[in-house]
């Protein structure tokens, strides 16, 4: 990893921010984890905080169906976007694509980029063609029967549509048709959408980070999610309960220890992955390493979680010496300079 330079002072203009996000109101619901990726209002406030730290003034702008008037009535000339949307599989687009029709910069990636990324299924061939190295996969159809021929069981099953780890749990893991079968109809029935049947592969995981655009992109170095021994059994899956007790289950590891070839490969591979998809600012990539050493892509988050003490990205950082202010802040910087609303020094230039 190669730091941002942190060293750079922020000099305070009259800027509008305007953070955008969903709350989660804690909606009943069947699943237990209905509202997985929506955000607590400590994150809010913990961003919020962050870049008020560094000399910016941000105001809080919940995304519902007023958003529209919110953002005009508010006058905000950038927004950081952490919104996960409201409904279907292109809901991670639905902000950005509102603030590319108002001319409002943003954070993070564009609608086009988190529409692709959300479908693991069209994302995984996008990258086959740029020869990224995944299991084999196929996709269930909501109101179809399963057909999976080629697979190789054991396969794991979960949304094909969705992120931080929703719709996947400690019995993810099917070892034949049968199994399959009752787990692709309880799931389909609980979540009502298409689901992705995936070959496990046992070994080694790692999450990748990167932060920045262009000639200025910086990735952190591999974090490793080792699971604690006893705490699961046969397979090990970073679910939904998992993720949630984290402590009890898993202990994270930067730097790993793996060898640097299959490192620098996971390094090199994460780069190709965030410039073909077209990501911008910021975005985490999960990896599994075979036990014969082949790294294989899982999936991308372009719009990882920013939850302080908590969400996988700032972790990562942090283990590289970028505490969670700086962070936000990069974050920021980087999305700034994009836009033009930053020059290289770090001064913001008036819209």
């Amino acid at each position: 990893m190669t730091e941002c330079d942190t060293e750079v002072p922020l000099m305070q203009k009259e800027i509008r921010i305007g953070i955008v996000y969903n709350l989660k109101k804690g909606i009943h619901s069947q699943a237990i984890d209905h509202e997985a990726e929506y955000d607590s209002i400590e994150t809010v406030y913990g961003i919020q905080n962050a870049l008020k730290k560094n000399g910016y003034q941000a105001s809080l702008l919940e995304a519902g169906k007023d958003l529209p008037g919110k953002l005009q009535e508010s006058g905000v000339d950038f927004v950081f976007n952490i919104a996960e949307g409201m409904n279907g599989r292109g809901r991670e687009a639905q902000i950005p694509a509102l603030l590319t029709m108002l001319d409002i910069p943003f954070s993070g990636s564009d609608e086009t980029t988190l529409c692709i990324a959300l479908d693991k299924a069209i994302t995984k061939r996008l990258l086959s063609t740029y020869r990224v190295r995944t299991p084999k996969f196929t996709v269930i159809k909501k109101g179809e029967r399963p057909k999976i021929s080629g697979l190789q069981y054991p396969v794991i099953i979960k949304p094909n549509a969705e992120g931080s780890s929703k719709g996947i749990s400690d019995i993810s893991i099917v070892e034949n048709r049968k199994e399959l079968l009752l787990l692709v109809d309880k799931c389909i029935s609980l979540y009502q959408q298409d689901f992705l049947a995936e070959e496990y592969i046992e070994g080694r995981e790692f999450t990748v980070g990167i932060l920045g655009n262009g000639s200025e992109t910086k990735v952190f170095t591999p974090m490793e999610i080792v699971y604690k021994k006893g705490t699961q059994g046969e397979y090990h899956v970073y679910s939904y309960n998992v993720k949630q007790e984290y402590k009890k289950f898993v202990e994270y590891h930067c730097p790993s220890g793996i060898e640097k070839s299959i490192e620098d490969e996971m390094i090199s591979t994460a780069k190709l992955i965030y410039e073909v998809l077209g990501c911008r600012d910021f975005a985490r990539i999960d990896f599994r390493v075979s036990k014969e050493g082949k790294v294989y892509f899982i999936e991308i988050n372009p719009l990882p979680g920013l939850a302080p003490n908590y969400s996988d990205y700032p972790m990562l950082a942090e283990f590289c010496g970028m505490e969670y202010d700086t962070l936000v802040t990069e974050v920021f910087r980087a999305a700034a300079k994009r836009c033009g609303l930053m020059q290289q020094e770090g001064d913001l230039i008036e819209r």
